[in-house]
């Protein structure tokens, strides 16, 4: 007698959407597996779990029926892009890098860069702003960073207030970074962005090439020089 077909639907987790198998590589349970307040459920349907995701869908972005998904996380039929990002500084100030990977439709694309002076909270910044400006039409993405600057100020609406406020996070102290918030901000309007955080150096094979090539483009050469902040404590 053949068992009862289940979907697992992921609301929040590494990838949300929803899977077919709830062990196993690509299956529901690698997505929830150590989160902090994981949302998942499952249902006889796929109709039945899509309708769950749609309820309230900004608790989390989601993309379809993922069986065995492609190596680069992303699913092809639902437009989704994923994205891994990471920020380094050799000294903070000091020089720094950032590294991306961005990966949608069967392809994976990786960046990196790096300054001759700047902090690590800016190349975090930095990182999400290159890996956003790589696409060429608005799109959903679930962008994973381990600074849980970038992530909070999104996904807590710090930095929203600190623009309304005039780029004031309190009546008497100016919000550090405010160039890069901006920019972060108006990318994040023109494209639907889900902000993960996930923990840095625990073997997350994306998080760790992400830092590779952070750390990697802090120790180049000719660095760029990040103007916001030279000018700024100059």
């Amino acid at each position: 007698m053949t068992g009862k077909i289940k979907y697992y639907a992921v609301k929040q987790g590494r990838t949300p959407g929803i899977y077919d198998t709830w062990f196993g590589p690509g299956g529901a349970e690698e997505q929830v597996r150590g989160w902090t307040g994981a949302r998942y459920k499952s249902f006889a349907s796929r109709a039945e779990a899509a309708a769950w995701l749609d309820d309230n869908r900004g608790a989390g972005a989601y993309s379809p029926l993922k069986k065995h998904p492609p190596e680069t996380g992303a699913d092809s039929s639902s437009g989704n892009v994923i994205m891994y990002t990471d920020g380094s500084c050799r000294g903070n100030p000091g020089p720094g890098g950032y590294g991306a990977v961005i990966m949608s439709r069967g392809k994976r694309k990786e960046i990196d860069g790096g300054f001759r002076l700047t902090t690590n909270n800016r190349m975090e910044l930095t990182a999400c702003i290159a890996a956003l400006e790589t696409l060429k039409k608005p799109e959903r993405v679930v962008l994973h960073s381990d600074s849980s600057y970038v992530v909070n100020g999104i996904n807590k609406g710090w930095a929203k207030k600190w623009r309304a406020n005039n780029w004031m996070r309190t009546p008497s102290e100016q919000a550090a970074n405010a160039d890069l918030w901006e920019r972060l901000l108006r990318l994040c309007e023109r494209h639907h962005v889900t902000f993960v955080w996930v923990r840095g150096h625990a073997g997350d094979p994306e998080n760790t090439r992400c830092d590779e090539m952070a750390l990697r483009a802090a120790s180049g050469e000719n660095l760029a020089v990040d103007a916001g902040f030279e000018n700024d404590s100059g």
